[in-house]
């Protein structure tokens, strides 16, 4: 565990455009003694509200906030619903049965890529330094009454390409070569956007759920065809922070959520130590149901514990703009500040102790 990085916390922001409420916002991460706050850039965003988000952005570092950009929902899941696809109903991806998914984008799209190359370009534009790429996915859909899975994506651009490399049509389910062709997919795609950022001079930071890192979830022989080659994504040169959210909310599986948080924190720490990368974890902040809001605080110290020195929360004010807010946000979000004011605490304990014991010999 590297003790030497400075800790740092932080929260996403989204669901405010008004300046003056912004400003306020702001001013109450700061107090909060947070470092960090990861802004959202939809489509909407950009067509509607850019000027809005210069302000903002210019808000947050007045007071001293580092910022992350996100790339909410401007390809599909994660995030708000995106514009994009009814200028181009060419990118959007398809299963192998033929049916359309409503607001995935096929990261192969020439339209699509050139449209995610402009948002880093307006994300530039509005000074951001540093991308935060949430939860890179693929869909995947079951074969009605059978273990296996419909090939994803079947676009015509797709379809092309398989038959190209494989010297075959792509099958309506999914085989080991299209589980290969949707993986190679994923990492050139994300290859391809951070060779760009980079040449921009911007960080990349990326964000992986628990089980794509572990790859362990997935455990029948059709499941694993669902598998990502997560190293491929987290040996890349410029993918420069690696993290992952160990979201417990709504998993009735978990009875511990510092366990939890714990053993994913050391999963995704090997990563990126093993790579060289800095890394993210993310306290879930949102869904908390009434009575347990106290639960963050028991996460965000496992989270520590293992050795995370940059802790964010999804997100301010406990997701209250969102349908899935916590059942009482204001304390979702005042148990968050409390976790995080815990941390600093103990992190200032421990280079204190550190310091007597260099020093009062």
């Amino acid at each position: 565990m590297d003790t030497s990085k400075k800790l740092k916390t932080g929260a996403a922001y989204y669901g405010n455009r008004m300046l003056s409420h912004a400003m306020t916002d702001m001013k109450e991460m700061s107090r909060a003694d947070l470092d960090i706050v990861v802004h959202m850039l939809t489509h909407n965003d950009i067509e509607r509200s850019f000027a809005v988000m210069k302000d903002i952005f210019k808000a947050s570092e007045a007071e001293g906030l580092e910022i992350w950009v996100d790339n909410w929902g401007i390809g599909g899941a994660p995030g708000d619903k995106c514009h994009f696809l009814a200028y181009h109903p060419e990118a959007h991806s398809y299963y192998g049965d033929g049916i359309m998914h409503p607001y995935q984008i096929c990261l192969n799209a020439p339209s699509y890529r050139q449209f995610v190359k402009d948002w880093v370009d307006r994300v530039a534009e509005l000074g951001g330094k540093t991308l935060f790429w949430a939860e890179p996915r693929i869909p995947e859909e079951r074969v009605p009454g059978s273990d296996d899975y419909y090939s994803c994506c079947t676009c015509p651009t797709c379809q092309k390409l398989f038959e190209e490399r494989f010297g075959k049509k792509m099958p309506l389910v999914m085989d080991e070569d299209v589980s290969k062709f949707r993986n190679d997919e994923l990492i050139d795609f994300h290859e391809f956007i951070s060779n760009y950022s980079s040449a921009l001079g911007m960080k990349n930071v990326i964000c992986l759920m628990p089980y794509q890192l572990s790859g362990m979830t997935k455990q029948t022989e059709k499941e694993k065809l669902l598998n990502f080659d997560i190293d491929s994504v987290c040996s890349m040169p410029y993918i420069d922070n690696i993290g992952t959210d160990p979201y417990w909310y709504g998993n009735n599986s978990i009875s511990s959520p510092y366990e939890y948080n714990y053993n994913a924190t050391k999963l995704c720490l090997e990563k990126a130590d093993k790579y060289g990368k800095d890394h993210n974890i993310w306290i879930q902040g949102y869904n908390a149901p009434r009575g347990r809001e106290e639960e963050i605080i028991e996460a965000t110290e496992g989270a520590y514990d293992a050795g995370a020195r940059t802790i964010l929360s999804w997100s301010f004010n406990g997701a209250e703009s969102h349908s899935y807010r916590s059942a009482n946000p204001i304390r979702s979000w005042n148990c968050t500040v409390e976790a995080f004011r815990r941390i600093k605490n103990m992190e200032r304990d421990r280079i204190l102790a550190e310091n007597r014991k260099k020093y009062m010999k």
